[in-house]
């Protein structure tokens, strides 16, 4: 394993230690940490895809509900983990699990379609992981899933005194995946992400641009968000022709 990816595992255990001594009041009934229960395959993404600069880092919010909450890996859609890029294994459970959101890792029936998206386009332009991962990478700002029952709750819609110090501990670990992978790029996936990434890289020679989000909750991701997400990296000059 090369020492970028040592460092990052680093960064992604220290990030999950300090999260998980947050504390979280309703509306949000169970907190998942997939940096926990699916570190296994986590670490092996970081070890593997990890190993060298990247010119372009997308960001996402957090895990959605059947990707990295089932894989540990950013936008983790079960099929595109296993059979794109080639990551498998056993996952855990969080230590308060909701019935209505279990965590089954790869036996989990339900597609996330973001991130059948996303990789999905990414497979498409590059061909091969390898490919796309020599100048790119994919991370998570938060690491965490809130559930109020079963509905999923974005990090954006918590109450400020709760997300504070959440939202200092990923600053400081977006710092730090950016020291190790020195990017030219940093991509926010949707609004809130490039919002997240400029107010922690203010002041670094990092060029910060945003795609719009491959939720099905978005019309305009419903109506060919390869063909927008990939026009929007080509007008920024990240992608060219």
């Amino acid at each position: 394993m090369k020492e970028y990816a040592r460092e990052l595992i680093a960064a992604a255990r220290t990030l999950a230690d300090t999260v998980d001594r947050l504390d979280f009041a309703p509306p949000v009934s169970h907190v998942y940490n997939p940096l926990d229960y699916a570190r296994t395959i986590h670490e092996a993404y970081l070890a593997r895809y990890a190993d060298g600069r990247r010119r372009v880092v997308f960001i996402g919010m957090n895990p959605g509900p059947f990707g990295m909450t089932q894989t540990g890996v950013p936008f983790g859609e079960i099929a595109m983990v296993r059979d794109w890029l080639g990551l498998a294994g056993p996952v855990g459970k969080p230590d308060r699990e909701s019935p209505k959101r279990p965590v089954e890792g790869f036996d989990c029936s339900r597609s996330e379609v973001s991130g059948r998206r996303l990789w999905g386009l990414f497979s498409e332009r590059f061909g091969t992981p390898e490919a796309f991962f020599a100048e790119h990478f994919v991370a998570n700002y938060c690491p965490l899933v809130f559930l109020d029952g079963g509905r999923n709750l974005t990090p954006d819609k918590l109450p400020a005194h709760e997300t504070r110090p959440l939202l200092e501990a990923c600053d400081i670990h977006l710092q730090r995946l950016c020291d190790v992978l020195e990017p030219d790029w940093v991509i926010g996936v949707g609004a809130w992400a490039e919002q997240r990434a400029a107010l922690a890289l203010a002041g670094r020679d990092i060029r910060l641009g945003r795609i719009l989000h491959p939720s099905p909750a978005s019309p305009a991701a419903n109506r060919g968000w390869a063909a927008a997400a990939t026009r929007q990296l080509l007008e920024m000059g990240v992608w060219t022709d």
